[in-house]
């Protein structure tokens, strides 16, 4: 198991421009991402009635997790299940491929087959359901464009247009989307080992500090 940095600023729309031409000159846009210069990304987030998730990332609790399930492009064709572990400041994330019958299902409460899908992560998923009564809570959806560098296995992200809705609105990416509070850009770079010159300097912004901004967060005062 490989735990990723990752480190987010809140940027402006002109900080925007300018780390997108910085990296346009050293690094690669996700290949997804090639015919607009982005993709639309869609994400249902569960937690318990307790909302431990919610509460462990305000808190900043040292070792969370989060269950999502997560489309791309309006396109039901590829849908994933991940679940994000965060521990000392580093991330992980697992991922299992799902069905749209599969997730109708998971939305409908039938989560029997899930404990007989010999499959780790969607057990864990069962477990946490039966258990902690984890449920769906909150979609989140918004606009990425992303970048890649191999050295240092790096990932830059772009994301804007947070919108939200409803757990039951998540297989139907035409519904109805509110727009949370505040319009947010943010960018997000991660990497594993190290994060190379090239790339640190590219997404220099001396102006904005590090922050612990949660777009799960900032869509659940709707929910």
């Amino acid at each position: 198991m490989v735990y990723r940095h990752e480190i987010k600023h809140i940027i402006t729309a002109g900080d925007a421009v300018c780390v997108r031409a910085n990296l346009s000159a050293v690094a690669k846009i996700d290949p997804h991402a090639k015919e607009m210069g982005y993709y639309r990304v869609r994400s249902l987030y569960f937690d318990d009635p307790l909302n431990t998730a919610l509460l462990d990332k305000l808190n900043g609790v040292n070792e969370r997790r989060k269950f999502r399930i997560r489309y791309y492009n309006d396109s039901l064709d590829y849908i994933m299940l991940e679940c994000k572990i965060k521990r000392n400041g580093l991330g992980y994330k697992l991922q299992e491929r799902l069905t749209l019958e599969k997730v109708q299902k998971i939305l409908q409460g039938e989560t029997a087959w899930l404990m007989g899908s010999k499959r780790p992560l969607l057990v864990a998923l069962y477990v946490d359901m039966k258990v902690r009564c984890l449920a769906p809570k909150v979609v989140v959806d918004y606009k990425r464009m992303p970048f890649t560098y191999p050295p240092g296995n790096v990932r830059v992200t772009i994301d804007w247009g947070i919108r939200t809705s409803a757990p039951r609105d998540f297989l139907h990416p035409g519904g109805l989307t509110l727009p949370i509070e505040d319009d947010v850009t943010l960018l997000e770079v991660k990497w594993d080992e190290y994060l190379p010159n090239v790339i640190r300097k590219a997404t220099a912004l001396r102006s904005r500090a590090p922050t612990a901004y949660s777009k799960y967060a900032a869509c659940r005062i709707y929910q």
